[in-house]
């Protein structure tokens, strides 16, 4: 348990929602942590399967076509990194949301305190996860599964494999109105044809398998079971209360959601629209 676990936090097993909802959703769990001194904990997944953007990213590294004709929404994060092709079910995310000034102020710092519980998890379904040990060179750039693996913040299976372990999670922070958030995808399972096919590229399914591991490799636990391991995990490090959203967070969210996240101005542009815009 942190030392955080002092504060007020919630527990949100999550339903089932867009990308440009997932996406907003976390700020409004920002401006509650810093309004209602109700910090939040959640496990989540996305329907649609959703390609959700780094901050930075060229929205010409996408293959347009091939989201279109597979079903496959669109956002863009606020964090930085390359693209997470997150399937509805091969995919779980998660997010921790905590005023700053209650956690460290050092990026590498607070990256392995939000991770305690990501590992937790992992070792409570029998995963053998770590922070990778060594770096590896990226294959490919705009893909976030494909990109260097950082020791610093991703997380590689089996760890005793060293620089032959897989990656199996990708986590990323940014600050928003004096708030962290932290999320990250974790790969439940393998999807390598979606995964390389939202991209604009000619990779082959076999360049992603080779680079990245899945809680179902590592130990066959079936999703509800993985899902619900991790929850709890996050929920028993902060001592969180299980809880939902409110009506208000949800409207906030709905509206934020239309002129930003869901936006395409703001999904290829990374412009946001006003209220009076959408």
């Amino acid at each position: 348990m942190t030392d955080l676990a002092d504060r007020s936090w919630r527990l949100l097993r999550d339903e089932p929602r867009d990308g440009a909802t997932q996406m907003a959703l976390e700020e409004v769990a920002a401006a509650t942590a810093l309004e209602d001194d109700l910090r939040t904990v959640r496990v989540y997944s996305w329907e649609p399967s959703t390609l959700s953007l780094g901050y930075r990213q060229d929205a010409d590294t996408v293959d347009w076509a091939y989201c279109e004709q597979a079903g496959i929404d669109v956002t863009r994060r606020q964090t930085g990194g390359g693209g997470i092709y997150h399937d509805r079910y091969a995919d779980i995310s998660y997010t921790i949301v905590a005023p700053a000034d209650e956690v460290p102020g050092d990026l590498m710092d607070c990256y392995e305190l939000f991770c305690e519980p990501v590992l937790e998890g992992l070792e409570r379904m029998g995963v053998d996860a770590d922070f990778a040990a060594v770096e590896q060179s990226s294959i490919y750039y705009p893909s976030c599964y494909l990109r260097d693996i950082n020791p610093a913040h991703d997380v590689v299976a089996p760890a005793t494999a060293g620089a032959d372990a897989r990656k199996i999670s990708g986590n990323a922070q940014y600050r928003q109105r004096d708030v962290v958030i932290q999320h990250g995808s974790i790969s439940y399972a393998l999807e390598p044809t979606r995964h390389v096919g939202v991209f604009e590229t000619d990779l082959e399914p076999a360049v992603f398998t080779d680079r990245v591991t899945s809680i179902q490799d590592e130990v066959g636990i079936d999703r509800e079971a993985a899902v619900d391991t991790l929850a709890t995990a996050l929920g028993e490090w902060c001592d969180a209360d299980e809880g939902d959203w409110c009506d208000d967070e949800l409207e906030t969210a709905a509206d934020l959601a239309a002129r930003k996240f869901g936006a395409d101005a703001w999904i290829r542009n990374r412009e946001v629209l006003e209220a009076n815009e959408q």
